[in-house]
């Protein structure tokens, strides 16, 4: 089977680039319906382009018919079952819980931590929910999830305020050490400043914490502290590595093969790196896959080279969780 269990709706700050992104996937979507006429960059084309735009913004992201393109493009990819999970920083009912485990203070980091906070945390969790059980309703393979930031400490909350909401999985994920948006194109520079082992020993000691919390079907993107290729010598990290697999087989939690950082981040790799794979492996970690999509263009982009790895690595099966029950399913398309 072939699936693609993480990817996103939307994401924030709503600039140009996010404006001309969408236009986009707009154009990629609508290219063989004939919507946009014959005679692409016309005026015309331009024209008929601008009101398609013009509907999504009105529409939003929670559409039936946004959500439409990403089922529609997966099937033409082969996927046969879906995971949507949308960031909970994202929605206005968790925005306590970022702001007391984010920097946003007065200094330099925290005022662009709060800018960018400001306009990404736009929207409350019931209209997405609505929406994805509404593509449940209608039929589609899909599993309702969201992608929850871990911070140690806030283990409790964070499980309080996800016990509110019916959903199919979680996945946990670490973008933030010490409140630090590490991946945050704003802030790479911070990276000079480090020592790299520790901070990706610091990285890995996260990673355990929230395998170990009993908050999350799944660990996203293992590695993804390499996603500016800020990164030491691998055979530096293999102990790391270790243990981390170690940590995620001893409390029963799956991870994923997430090409994301593979086609939209200067590192060009995926998800786990292939040694990491390897390590996983041996230590008999379930997996899954993901495109950590956030537009419907993007969605299965390079999950068939991610199932050449995971097949040439050892993996003959992979999962999804359905109503908080993992199921595996033969790797294959």
């Amino acid at each position: 089977m072939k699936l693609d269990f993480h990817f996103h709706l939307e994401e924030g700050p709503y600039s140009t680039g996010w404006l001309q992104r969408t236009a986009r996937a707009l154009e990629n979507v609508h290219r063989e319906s004939g919507q946009l006429g014959d005679r692409p960059h016309s005026l015309e084309w331009m024209h008929k382009l601008g009101e398609l735009l013009q509907q999504r913004l009105a529409a939003g992201c929670f559409s039936d018919e946004w959500l439409a393109f990403y089922f529609e493009q997966g099937r033409q990819r082969g996927i046969e079952r879906f995971g949507m999970v949308d960031h909970l920083y994202r929605f206005t009912e968790f925005r306590p819980y970022y702001e007391r485990h984010m920097i946003v203070d007065e200094t330099p980091l925290g005022r662009l931590q709060q800018y960018w906070l400001d306009r990404v945390c736009v929207s409350s969790i019931e209209p997405y929910l609505q929406a994805v059980r509404r593509a449940k309703a209608a039929g589609v393979p899909v599993s309702l999830g969201v992608e929850a930031d871990f911070f140690p400490g806030g283990e409790a909350e964070l499980g309080e305020l996800l016990s509110r909401y019916e959903l199919d999985y979680v996945i946990g994920s670490v973008h933030f050490l010490e409140g630090w948006g590490f991946d945050n194109p704003e802030t790479q520079e911070l990276f000079k400043e480090k020592d790299l082992p520790a901070l990706y020993r610091q990285l890995f000691d996260y990673v355990k914490m929230a395998a170990s919390s009993g908050l999350f079907d799944i660990i996203a993107h293992l590695d993804n502290l390499k996603v500016f290729n800020y990164r030491p010598e691998e055979k530096l990290l293999l102990p790391m590595y270790e243990d981390v697999a170690h940590a995620l087989k001893q409390a029963d939690v799956a991870t994923e093969i997430n090409t994301g950082l593979a086609y939209r981040y200067p590192v060009k790799e995926a998800c786990p790196s292939p040694a990491f794979l390897d390590i996983l492996h041996k230590h008999g970690v379930p997996i899954t896959l993901s495109s950590d999509s956030h537009f419907p263009d993007d969605i299965g982009t390079q999950l068939d080279e991610a199932m050449d790895l995971l097949a040439r690595t050892g993996y003959k099966e992979i999962i999804y969780v359905h109503e908080k029950k993992r199921i595996a399913v033969p790797l294959g398309r």
